[in-house]
Formats: structure tokens, sequence, C-alpha cells
């Protein structure tokens, strides 16, 4: 059987970096990446054998843990009836019935194929819905690659160090405005000054791509009315944070509702998916039946509605508070025991969510979550995966666990902790 580091050398020849996302060559951690066989529950297999606990759970989305049955099932199922047919089909009516029925804040739904898109795409629609060309992102703040949003992105720009990046020209960047992600003070000095420019605001509500950092009390209430005097409209990036942080997302938890929010990962089952919906009033400006134009040959793909129906069915019947407890408990127990080894620490948390800061101080924007120690945590991810527990490949990133994580799982992973030195 080939290896990891075979198939490596084989793909730098033919992929860039090896690889199709840049954080996954495992650069920033100071080794090659293991290329996955398979994966079930919270388990997966590198093709040299190796047996991990997986708490990257492909970057938030498995919910349920990997190839749960009723989502392979409906999979199948849809492929035997055709992988694809760029026409309607019934399975996009089901799977935006459940978006809406779950997401309080969402009245109408547009599909599309990848967070990037639905992010993207709101974008555009705030835009023609408000006749005006700014936009306000947050510093550390990912809402995909799509040029605007490339100003001051966390995640994988952080982990490589790239502010912006080459092949973006400045014409295209001139219209994002940025401020301190929890700083209410700076958004409101931004309009005052562009106020009457401003389309649209787009946050993470719980930001998840500098590390995870939860909004300050009063911050998305901030926001939502800022937008609600200017009149601006408020985008809730949901990409991660979509069917975890609640199963109604983020807005019923801190009690703000977002005018448009998008969605990605998690309503595929882990099929290439996403969507951004919102308000009829602005999403009926979205061709056809208006003059918004946004359009992809695959969107709307049946197989991936179909395991999307089949996720959002079955996280209705799980029980979100349980598992907010088992995490919570688990990063707290990790925290102490490298905190008993010597390490300063700052632990955020919120459901399933968390991250394990190297810096013992509080992280609430990216500045702060810029002081952690890069050095040890590369140490650390390697011990954890030396010792079968996958993490991240970035400090910037998250720590996902699932319905499918088990008590056996959160022993291993714990005693591989206790034995990190660094």
């Amino acid at each position: 059987m080939t290896s990891s580091s075979e198939l490596f050398k084989q793909a730098q020849k033919l992929l860039p970096g090896g690889v199709n996302s840049p954080v996954r060559a495992c650069k920033s951690v100071g080794c090659d990446p293991l290329f996955i066989e398979k994966a079930d529950g919270s388990r997966m297999w590198s093709v040299d054998g190796q047996e991990l606990i997986d708490y990257v759970m492909s970057w938030g989305p498995m919910m349920l843990g990997h190839g749960y049955q009723a989502i392979k099932d409906a999979a199948h199922g849809a492929v035997d009836m055709g992988a694809s047919y760029g026409a309607p089909c019934p399975g996009e009516v089901a799977l935006a019935e459940e978006i809406i029925k779950m997401v309080p804040s969402i009245e109408m739904v547009r599909m599309v194929n990848s967070g990037t898109e639905a992010t993207m795409s709101a974008l555009r629609l705030a835009r023609g819905v408000t006749g005006r060309d700014k936009v306000l992102k947050f510093d550390g703040c990912y809402h995909g690659h799509s040029d605007c949003f490339l100003a001051s992105a966390g995640s994988g720009l952080a982990t490589f160090s790239i502010p912006g990046t080459p092949g973006v020209p400045e014409g295209t960047v001139k219209d994002t405005l940025l401020a301190p992600y929890n700083d209410l003070e700076a958004v409101k000095a931004v309009f005052e000054k562009e106020g009457k420019n401003i389309a649209a605001i787009i946050v993470e509500p719980v930001a998840g791509n500098m590390g995870l950092v939860l909004p300050a009390e009063g911050f998305l209430q901030g926001l939502r009315d800022l937008c609600d005097e200017h009149g601006a409209l408020l985008i809730f990036d949901e990409v991660i944070t979509g069917f975890r942080v609640t199963a109604g997302g983020v807005g019923p938890r801190f009690g703000v509702e977002a005018d448009l929010t998008t969605l990605g990962k998690i309503i595929g089952g882990g099929f290439p998916v996403g969507c951004y919906g919102g308000k009829k009033k602005y999403m009926n400006r979205i061709s056809p039946c208006g003059d918004v134009y946004q359009a992809g040959t695959l969107s709307g793909n049946p197989v991936a509605m179909a395991a999307g129906v089949a996720t959002l069915r079955a996280l209705q019947q799980q029980d979100y508070d349980a598992l907010e407890a088992r995490t919570l408990k688990l990063a707290q127990d990790m925290k102490a025991a490298l905190e008993a080894n010597g390490f300063k620490m700052t632990l955020n948390h919120i459901a399933s969510i968390f991250t394990l800061f190297f810096n013992g101080s509080d992280v609430t924007d990216f500045e702060s979550a810029k002081k952690g120690d890069a050095e040890i945590y590369s140490s650390f991810y390697r011990h954890m995966r030396e010792k079968g527990v996958n993490l991240a490949p970035s400090s910037f990133e998250c720590t996902f666990t699932s319905f499918a994580h088990s008590e056996e799982d959160y022993e291993a992973t714990l005693e591989a902790v206790r034995s990190f030195k660094g």
C-alpha cells in the first residue's frame, strides 16, 4: 500500500503544495500531512494504517460523526437515481423546508455549492438591496476566498502569515472596511464616517477562524442596532457555527436576528454544499424573481440535498445540551492537564466547539489570538497525532466534537494530553 509520505511526494508534483487547500499541507506544524483512507464515527484511518480520534471532523460539519448510516443511505439512494440533473429536484425543496423550519431568521433560501459561494452571493444581494458598495468585516474573520473578503482574514491566511494575497486588485478590496472583532466602538466610528455607503456588516457571530472567539456581551446586538440605524444589512456567516451552536443557529442563543445568513458544510452532511437565506423581502430580489443575478449548475445537487435532509432531520433528535456539557468537561480536563505540565493556557468554548490557546491570557480578538505560542502548538499537534489524536494543523482553528465521540475517545485523548511535555 502507498504511504502518506509517498503520496505527498507524488501530490507535490501534481497539486500546488501537494494539497487542494493550504492548511492541509501541515507546514505550520512542521510535518507532512496524513492521507486518509477512510473514516467512521469519531475515527479516521490513514493510508499508513494509523487509527486516529478525529477532532477536525471535516472542519466542523460531521456533527453526527463520519459515516452516519442515515446519511449514507440517503446519499446512496440519490446516486442510484442520478448524480446530477442541472434541473430542480424534490430534495432541494425538502432541504429548504428543514433549514427554514430550524433557523428562525431564514424565510427563504438559495442553495449554492460552498461557503465561499454563499458569502459572496449574500454580499452581492446586500449591495443590490441597499444600492451601496462597501462592506464591513472584522480582523481575523474568514468568509471564504472571494477577493473582497481576503482583507485581514484569519484561518489559512493567518497560518501562513499572508497579509491578504497577491492576485486581488486594490480596487476590489477598497470597499472592504475593517474593524477589530468585539470592538463596538471601532465599528461605530466606521459607521460615523462611512455609514451612508455601507451595504452590510458580515460577521462570524461566533468567530472560528482565529481559533474560537466568543462575541462580547452586547456586541452582536450593537451590530444589529447600527445596521438598523444606518440602513445596512447584517449578515451572519454561520458556515462553521450553523447547527453547531444550537439546532437553530447562533441567533436564538444570543437573541439577535440577522437579515441574511450563510450556511455550508453541515447542511450537506459532508457533501460540498452551501446556502444563503433570510427575509423574503430580500431573497425575492434574487434572479429569476428579482434583479440580483446568481446561478450555479450544480446548485441543489440531488445527492447533497438528500444527505442534507437526512442530516438536519437527525440533528433535530439529538441532545445538544448533553453534548455541550461533555465537550466542556473534555476541554477543561485538557486545559488542566496542560497546566499541570507547566503550560499557560486559555480556553474558549461554546457548544461542541473549543480552542485551547497556549498563551494564558484572554483571547477576545485577532490580536490576542496571535499571541498564542505557535511553536508549542506545533509540538502539541505532532505529539497528539503520534498518539492517535487528530487536531487541526493550525493554531488558528477550532476543535470539534460530535455526537459520535465516546467517553473512551475522551479518556484516550486525555491520556495523550497528559503525556505532552513540550
